[in-house]
Order: C-alpha cells, then sequence, then structure tokens
C-alpha cells in the first residue's frame, strides 16, 4: 500500500525518549520519512532508520526555522507535514486530506496539536490548531525559535504577512490530529528547554525588533518556569502593540496575561480585563478566567454566573475548561458559601475529576 504523496519532515536531536513512538505512528500511513538530525550523541539515528533511509545530518546553528527547511529541501515530495519527535499521530482522514489538497494547493493546513500538560498536580490538555501541513512550493519556516511558516513570493525572498503572527492568510482545517507530550519531561528538563527557549528568543527580538508573537512566546517560556513578573511583563509589551483579537495567540496571551496577574495578587487589575471582554468572550478559556477573576476577588455570584456560561460554550482551549473544571469551581464556590447541597450536585457533574472526587469523600 503506497499513501498520499506527503513527506513528513522531523529535526531530532537526543530524542531517543520519544522518537521510536513518533515513527511507529507515522509508519502506519506509508508517507515519506524525512529526518534532519542537528547532533544527537544518544540512540536517535539508530533507533530513526528502523523507519527511514532519509536521515541527513544538519549542522546546529541555533536556528530552528532553517533546520525544518534543510529537512525540507531532502524530501521527495512537495507535500510536506512537518512534526516533533515528541508529537505522535492520532488520527488522520487521508479522504478528506486527499480533497483538501487538490482544492486548496496554495492554502496551510492547522493541524490539531493536543498538548498534554499537568496543572495544579492533574493531567490536563490544551487543544491548538497549528499550520503544519503545506505545499513547499508556497511555503516555507521563517524564525530561529518557535518557527512558522510564510508564504514565498514568486518575485522575491519572502512575502510579507500582514500580522506579526506569521500565520498565512489562506487557511484551513486539517484533519490531522497529534498528541504532544513534550511538556511531560522533568522539571530540570524543562526548565533547560525554556531557558534555551528563551535565549533564542531574545535574540530574535534583538535581531528583528519588537514583535507581539516574540512577546507572547517568551512570556509564556516565563509562565512554565513560575517566573510570573517576567512573564508578566512580556506579556504586557505584547499586548500594548496593535493585536488582532481573532488570532488564537493573542486570546491565549490574554488568558495567561490574566492568570498572570492572579498569581501576582493583582486581583483588582485582573478586573480590568472586563473592559475587553466583548471582544474575548469567544470562547469558554476567557469566560473561565473571568469566573476565577471574579471568583479571586470575592464576587461570587458573579463568578457562578461566569463559570455557568462556560459550560454552554462550544469553542474552548482547555479541556474541561466549558464542562468538569467550570462545575468543578462552582462546587467549590458554593462549599466556601456553606451551601453544601449544591456544591455536591456540582461535583457530581464533575464525573471523574479527581478533585471533584476528594470534595466529594470529604463534605460527604
Amino acid at each position: 500500500m503506497t499513501g498520499l504523496p506527503i513527506s513528513v519532515c522531523i529535526i531530532a536531536k537526543n530524542e531517543e525518549k520519544h522518537i521510536e513512538k513518533c515513527l511507529k505512528r507515522l509508519k502506519l500511513y506509508h508517507y515519506e520519512i524525512v529526518l534532519a538530525d542537528t547532533g544527537s550523541t544518544d540512540a536517535t539515528v539508530e533507533i530513526a532508520s528502523k523507519y527511514t533511509d532519509k536521515i541527513y545530518h544538519f549542522d546546529w546553528i541555533n536556528d530552528f526555522g532553517a533546520a525544518r527547511n534543510f529537512a525540507i529541501s531532502k524530501a521527495s515530495n512537495d507535500w510536506i507535514l512537518s512534526i516533533d519527535c515528541d508529537e505522535y499521530i492520532e488520527t488522520i482522514d487521508e479522504e478528506l486530506l486527499s480533497t483538501l489538497m487538490q482544492q486548496k494547493p496554495d492554502a496551510a493546513g492547522q493541524i490539531l496539536i493536543r498538548n498534554r500538560f499537568t496543572q495544579g498536580g492533574q493531567s490536563s490538555i490544551e487543544n491548538i490548531r497549528v499550520s503544519r501541513f503545506f505545499n513547499r512550493k508556497y511555503f516555507h519556516f521563517v524564525g530561529a525559535i518557535h518557527e512558522q511558516i510564510e508564504y514565498i513570493d514568486a518575485t522575491s525572498d519572502i512575502q510579507e504577512i500582514q500580522d506579526s503572527s506569521y500565520c498565512p492568510k489562506h487557511v484551513y482545517p486539517a484533519p490531522i490530529t497529534v498528541l504532544h507530550v513534550g511538556y511531560d519531561g522533568s522539571e530540570d528538563e524543562m526548565r533547560i528547554k525554556c531557558l534555551r527557549n528563551i535565549e533564542l528568543l531574545e535574540k530574535e527580538l534583538e535581531n528583528n525588533g519588537p514583535d507581539s508573537y516574540i512577546y507572547y512566546q517568551l512570556g509564556q517560556s516565563c509562565m512554565r518556569l513560575k517566573n510570573y513578573s517576567e512573564a508578566y511583563k512580556w506579556f504586557d509589551l505584547g499586548l500594548s502593540m496593535d493585536v488582532d483579537p481573532s488570532q488564537t495567540y493573542v486570546q491565549t496571551m490574554v488568558e495567561s496575561y490574566g492568570y498572570c496577574l492572579l498569581e501576582l495578587k493583582m486581583n483588582e487589575e485582573a478586573l480590568q480585563l472586563l473592559n475587553i471582554y466583548d471582544d474575548f468572550a469567544v470562547r469558554a478559556d476567557f469566560v473561565f478566567l473571568i469566573g476565577f477573576i471574579y471568583m479571586n476577588n470575592g464576587l461570587f455570584d458573579e463568578a457562578v454566573g461566569e463559570f455557568e456560561k462556560a459550560t454552554t460554550m462550544k469553542q474552548f482551549a482547555v479541556e474541561g475548561i466549558n464542562s468538569y473544571r467550570a462545575n468543578y469551581n462552582i462546587g467549590v464556590i458554593y462549599e466556601c458559601t456553606r451551601h453544601l447541597e449544591e456544591a455536591r450536585e456540582y461535583y457530581r457533574k464533575c464525573g471523574n475529576f479527581e478533585p471533584a472526587l476528594e470534595r466529594l469523600k470529604e463534605i460527604g
């Protein structure tokens, strides 16, 4: 059986922990696999050689975009799926994908990435769509860190994109889902990765000037390090620029900014986000955040109203935000205000969400 004319391009360095599972999942689809190794000293290349003979060495120059473009240059097919070693294919609707390839050759396919992470001791999933499927005749990567695809102009090196997120103007949801497990590592691994990213992102700023997307990524890296004051600084800079509320990264930046304010005990300042409610209350995550801000300011009735609203919304990023997580917080409010029957009712709505089960045991 031969698959669609797709080359899956991957860059790797010391990824023996993830690469076998990544390539084993890919092999089911019979796509060409191209690996650019940037200097592994473990068994990465040896493991990869069981799944592909298209393995190339790329001298690392602190530029992820350059490494990805190198891998793309070695592909036999024009259609490219770019993933990382710690991303495992879950589903691909090949029939629909084939149709989209014919209908939208010069548009970018945004694959669904399910980011697994731990929050408050609980495993969580954040869903994001990222442009990772495209025809190399029209796109290439730009950016040394948190690289994005950008249009290639036929008459010049790069066709400028109007917003600073680098996102292509013409995109569609590609029927490809991957699970990203890169945030599952130890605290030391996460710290090393975040510090490396911060160094590269700050260099990007130095070389290219202010950019809201780079500010956003700097803030996210600082959040993962729990350096909330530094994250606040970067998010504040990003949001002070002329940003588009419809961009997913801008929505996430606003939400992260709000959680930073709460971590820094700037609860009253966080209420200022009500001024942009109409622009950002388009997905449950922002509405949930507002409920949490009300909760932290002791405005419990208002908080319940926002959490209830979140449960009615279909658009969300973090799983549970529009269901068991919102219901859990309503239960907490009712428990704290000694409305125990109501608290039990909402905890029961949370299903197998462990914190809710613990509270039910506690209050009986």
